[in-house]
């Protein structure tokens, strides 16, 4: 084991990815001198050149269209949107080509590009920088979703993206990048689409992804000190995700809470607990709940901010709600 922070297991992936595969390249807004604008690209143009680190003019629906480009002459892109609000701006090549050229080319090509982007709140970013979007997205048949909790799924998560033969976008919690912790010798590549129970409990199943995790494992251990046990399922991959997991967990637990950092309207949440009352709807004991943003912008003032992302406090108030 060594100690790393949550950005340097990124750059960690990035290096190894390229050492490995020569037609790995990195591009985007500051990647290369600045080293990304929160410092995850640090060292990359030093250690491979111009030729596969570039930075961009300011504009990510050139950025994204050169990627999608570059995945289908050959190459293993993998790009930064500076903040996930910016994708609105790469939507066109990302849904209308990135996703469909496999299923349009009936199978003869595919575009094995990866989305860095980094969302949420926790920095007083304000609202046009600290939105989460990962649904959208997530809606789009052919794309693929990941959002990394941990140091070791950071690493894992974005080593297994780029080795995808598909678009994967890769959701980085911003207020994670200062996060330090242990690090496995020889960490594995993260398979896409599995969830990982971090916790295991009796009582109620909680879900969650990103920098909510940490706060759902605190309402978890809370609650403990009460009898009352908690599973907490770090969902890890959104699209797609490990439903097996959760209704497995559904089924031993008769609860579900689902909570994310994004609004809860059209949510995460909406999807994984419309699911599991489609296949599970015989396993609840309680009304399941999601535990989300408002459906109002991120508000730039801090006590505001703290108010909109969901707390420790707001996460015990629903998982004892499940078992009133």
């Amino acid at each position: 084991m060594t100690e790393l922070r949550f950005a340097h297991a990124i750059n960690r992936a990035l290096v190894e990815s390229m050492e490995a595969d020569e037609n790995v390249v990195v591009f985007g807004e500051d990647v290369a001198g600045p080293g990304g604008p929160f410092g995850v690209t640090k060292g990359l143009l030093d250690k491979f050149g111009p030729n596969r680190v570039r930075d961009t003019p300011i504009s990510e629906a050139a950025i994204t269209g050169a990627a999608v480009g570059a995945a289908m002459s050959g190459l293993k892109p993998v790009v930064e949107i500076m903040f996930i609000d910016f994708i609105t701006l790469a939507m066109d090549a990302l849904v209308n080509q990135a996703a469909k050229a496999r299923f349009m080319f009936g199978g003869q090509f595919s575009v094995p590009m990866v989305v860095r982007t980094p969302h949420g709140g926790g920095v007083g970013a304000g609202p046009q920088h600290s939105q989460c979007l990962e649904a959208w997205v997530a809606h789009v048949p052919g794309l693929k979703v990941v959002c990394p909790s941990t140091i070791p799924d950071a690493y894992g998560l974005l080593r297994a993206a780029i080795d995808d033969p598909d678009p994967v976008i890769y959701v980085e919690n911003k207020s994670l990048y200062a996060m330090k912790g242990e690090f496995p010798d020889n960490a594995p590549f993260i398979e896409i689409g599995k969830a990982n129970i971090v916790r295991s409990g009796t009582d109620v199943t909680l879900v969650t992804y990103g920098a909510m995790l940490a706060r759902s494992l605190e309402a978890a251990k809370n609650l403990a000190s009460d009898g009352i046990s908690v599973e907490v399922i770090d969902l890890r991959s959104i699209q797609p995700w490990d439903e097996e997991a959760v209704l497995e967990s559904l089924t031993r637990t008769h609860r579900l809470v689902v909570c994310h950092e994004a609004v809860e309207a059209f949510g995460v949440g909406a999807e994984i607990i419309a699911r599991m009352v489609d296949i599970g709807f015989d396993e609840f004991d309680a009304p399941p709940l999601r535990v989300a943003a408002p459906f109002m912008p991120p508000p730039y003032a801090p006590s505001l901010e703290n108010e909109f992302v969901p707390s420790v406090e707001k996460i015990t108030e629903a998982l004892r709600r499940t078992l009133a």
